[in-house]
């Protein structure tokens, strides 16, 4: 990696990239990094990975669960976690995007979290 792209994936708070098509995303927020992993798996079928992530949280997240890190997050975020800020914290984990989503699919479904708005969590 050269010093102009260290650079680069610096300055921007997330950066997510397909290494099959050698395209990425650097932005400031969070769920745009979704949003190109949504678009991008439904034209080519690659997954996106997150390769930086700083989310703006104050507090160390200790659980490796997605309930409890929502749970851990929520009172930092008004109108829920953004979905893009839980899978950079799962992705720390091992987790790609696309199994975050689906995970939290999943839960959604037990009623172990919900959607105050779309692509934010709470979990009650």
């Amino acid at each position: 990696m050269s010093t102009h792209d260290q650079e680069s994936r610096d300055q921007a708070s997330y950066v997510a990239s397909c290494p099959e098509c050698d395209v990425d995303l650097r932005t400031e927020t969070p769920n745009e990094i979704v949003a190109f992993y949504r678009r991008h798996y439904r034209v080519t079928g690659h997954e996106v990975q997150i390769e930086h992530a700083q989310p703006e949280i104050d507090t160390d997240v200790t659980g490796d669960g997605l309930k409890d890190v929502v749970g851990q997050l929520q009172d930092q975020y008004e109108n829920g976690v953004p979905f893009g800020v839980v899978a950079a914290v799962m992705s720390e984990r091992g987790q790609s995007i696309g199994e975050t989503l689906d995970e939290i699919h999943e839960v959604r479904m037990t009623g172990s979290l919900y959607e105050p708005q779309d692509d934010h969590l709470g979990a009650f």
